[in-house]
């Protein structure tokens, strides 16, 4: 994209994980029958009046905090009018001129290892519309279970901070896990949980004017956000290289041809002529509940990550690979709590432990094994009393039974042999029933030693502390 620049401004929909909707008790749930979870007021009947999910309301506060911004003491609710089929009043209560949160940012890393702060506009609360649902039979049909529900809308400042496709995705990524740490989102993209919407606009390498902008919509996967703004810039550069003009237009994304194609001319916010829902009070928000909300905020991603390679000495990967999942997270943590070497828990936690919970298809809440009971595995084997392969049977006999290590270890004998004296004499007992392999390291073929050394270990059933082994083998063969 020589000579152009991109501006990226990004809005993200996420559903509250509450238990009922934003103005009414119907129950929220993802699938299941259309039109079974609805009611008078958010299907919009006449004479039907809302009233705010007040934890709604305090998932909005909690990451608008989370998100370094201002919280108003004072907002309100607004209708957002426009006529759409899944949109049951015709119009959708948001907010607009006084959102719950404001001026705050986000800070994402960067390909140099640092990181850059992307400035939010506003947090607020609104509703979400139903879902249209178009049927082989070329008919269309209206599932309104998920209108009402309560949504929450992210808006980056303008100009915007984002300047390519990967600081988008960036971003977005990690927006997800904020909220997922939060506990405000279940941040399901494949269930439409979290939607992103990027406004993608060029300009001329220089000049101060912002080029007209299209709006991406319900982008559902990074993957989509990457994609789609790649193929947007390159698309508006296409435009403006042949002298033609760019339209402010909203844009879908067809995820298989990986191109957008035209909705609908984008509306200006004139357009939905805004005005304060007169069934609605406005929101006072007291100073004491903010700073109650503000003192339950959890260690975010970004700062655990840094954490991890700062006090714990952990690697970029493994740092990430641990923060990417607040379960795995706080599995990690309550391990180096109890007393684990982090870097023996981590690497225990990534290699057997993943492999088995990926077997069973088991998250670590779910798991016989606690975090206690990895921090005994990885000390017998920092104490020499198992090797590293009896601590992998351990792990999966723990895994499938519950028990301690102690306990598994105690029950099969299965001690690590650290005996000098008695290794000595199974070496000499497996160099002596191979003499021919003896001859070949003698006429310099020194591969031959691992044989050897496993040869020791099948005869101890892999009970002989390896290092020693090793040191054994060559004494004999030196010898």
């Amino acid at each position: 994209m020589a000579g152009f620049v991109a501006s990226i401004g990004i809005e993200v929909h996420a559903e509250l994980s509450t238990r009922s909707k934003m103005f009414c008790r119907c129950p929220v749930g993802f699938g299941g029958e259309p039109n079974t979870r609805v009611c008078p007021i958010c299907l919009g009947l006449p004479g039907a009046l809302p009233v705010p999910n007040r934890a709604a309301v305090e998932m909005v506060i909690r990451t608008a905090l989370a998100l370094s911004c201002e919280i108003s003491t004072e907002s309100n609710f607004q209708r957002k009018n426009y006529f759409y089929p899944d949109l049951p009043k015709g119009y959708q209560i948001s907010q607009y001129t006084h959102p719950i949160g404001h001026d705050g940012f986000l800070e994402i890393p960067t390909r140099s290892r640092g990181t850059k702060k992307i400035q939010i506009r506003r947090v607020h609360l609104e509703e979400d519309t139903g879902k249209l649902m178009h049927l082989p039979s070329g008919e269309s049909g209206v599932d309104y279970n998920r209108a009402g529900v309560p949504l929450m809308e992210i808006v980056t400042e303008f100009p915007p901070d984002i300047e390519d496709a990967e600081q988008a995705k960036e971003y977005l990524v990690q927006l997800r896990q904020i909220l997922v740490y939060l506990g405000v989102c279940d941040g399901k993209m494949e269930e439409g949980s979290l939607r992103c919407e990027p406004n993608i606009s060029i300009r001329r390498e220089g000049s101060s004017s912002y080029g007209t902008k299209t709006e991406l919509k319900n982008l559902a996967s990074f993957r989509s956000v990457q994609l789609g703004v790649t193929s947007e810039i390159s698309r508006q550069t296409a435009l403006i290289e042949s002298r033609q003009t760019v339209a402010q237009e909203t844009r879908g994304w067809n995820e298989e041809k990986e191109a957008s194609y035209v909705m609908r001319t984008k509306e200006t916010e004139n357009d939905y002529r805004y005005f304060p829902d007169p069934d609605l009070a406005p929101l006072s928000i007291e100073d004491r509940r903010i700073e109650e909300i503000r003192g339950s905020l959890p260690e975010l991603p970004l700062a655990k990550e840094r954490r991890y390679r700062g006090e714990l000495g952990l690697s970029a990967y493994d740092a990430g690979v641990l923060v990417a999942d607040r379960r795995w997270a706080a599995f990690f943590d309550e391990a180096v709590a109890s007393g684990g070497d982090p870097k023996s828990i981590c690497n225990l936690m990534m290699s057997d432990f993943a492999k088995l919970l990926h077997e069973a298809g088991l998250n670590p809440e779910e798991s016989q094994v606690r975090p206690k009971a990895l921090v005994e595995v990885a000390s017998l084997v920092k104490e020499g009393t198992i090797s590293g392969k009896i601590a992998k049977e351990l792990l999966s006999d723990m895994f499938k039974t519950g028990k301690m290590a102690a306990e598994l270890v105690e029950e099969k004998g299965a001690t690590q042999i650290s005996d000098r004296d008695a290794l000595a004499k199974v070496v000499g007992e497996v160099l002596g029933a191979n003499p021919e392999v003896v001859e070949r390291y003698g006429a310099g073929q020194l591969s031959v030693k691992g044989f050897l050394v496993g040869q020791v270990m099948h005869a101890t059933r892999g009970r002989a502390n390896p290092r020693m082994v090793q040191e054994l083998v060559q004494e004999e063969l030196d010898n």
